[in-house]
């Protein structure tokens, strides 16, 4: 009874972590099947090896088939490994655990807790980061800051320069910046139909 309760509160955790918090964010269905899948194979290995009757060498040969498995790091992003991390704790919290007690069920709900704070919409939403490869050759950092900030609207935090051809006058760029907050879009956007002046440094100062 008490293993069969441990594995109704995993699959009741992994269900919130991956229906409730990560589908609804970021609606990648192959990465379902794959928390869904890493989750319950851990977890069926660990009581398995929690179990008496299998040997070490039973237990190698286990985890043996499970290394076989790679995760794949340039097809997922980072809070996708976090939640695959996620997903392989919880299945040992409950694949090991004896039975279910106040602390194991706390240490569920604060990885589901975790995630589901960390990977919130709201936490930092004017923060961005994209991977740019310009028509252009830019040597000067400066220039090419000044020229992310018209293009992408936002002040840059931080640029790294993956890569410059002369030949086919391109650069590739990682870029990090912070967008303006509605608000003060709000206050700064001109109202219809009235006078605006251009701000950018060819036509500072032209009445539109």
């Amino acid at each position: 009874m008490d293993r069969l309760l441990l594995v109704g509160a995993d699959l009741v955790a992994i269900s919130l972590l991956t229906f409730a918090v990560y589908f609804p964010r970021h609606h990648r269905r192959d990465l379902v099947a794959a928390f869904l899948g890493v989750n319950v194979g851990v977890l069926a290995v660990a009581m398995v090896l929690g179990s008496t009757s299998v040997g070490i060498g039973m237990g190698m040969g286990l985890f043996g088939v499970l290394s076989i498995i790679r995760l794949r790091s340039y097809e997922i992003a980072q809070h996708e490994i976090a939640y695959y991390f996620s997903a392989l704790a919880l299945g040992l919290l409950t694949g090991l655990s004896e039975s279910l007690d106040l602390l194991h069920t706390g240490l569920m709900v604060l990885v589901v807790a975790t995630l589901y704070a960390g990977d919130h919409p709201r936490l930092f939403p004017r923060h961005r980061q994209r991977e740019l490869r310009l028509d252009s050759a830019y040597t000067d950092e400066e220039a090419l800051r000044a020229h992310l900030e018209v293009l992408l609207g936002g002040r840059v935090l931080n640029l790294s320069v993956k890569g410059i051809d002369l030949v086919n006058d391109t650069t590739l760029v990682e870029v990090r910046y912070v967008v303006p907050s509605a608000s003060r879009a709000a206050v700064t956007k001109p109202r219809e139909g009235s006078p605006r002046t251009d701000d950018s440094p060819r036509g500072r100062g032209v009445r539109a």
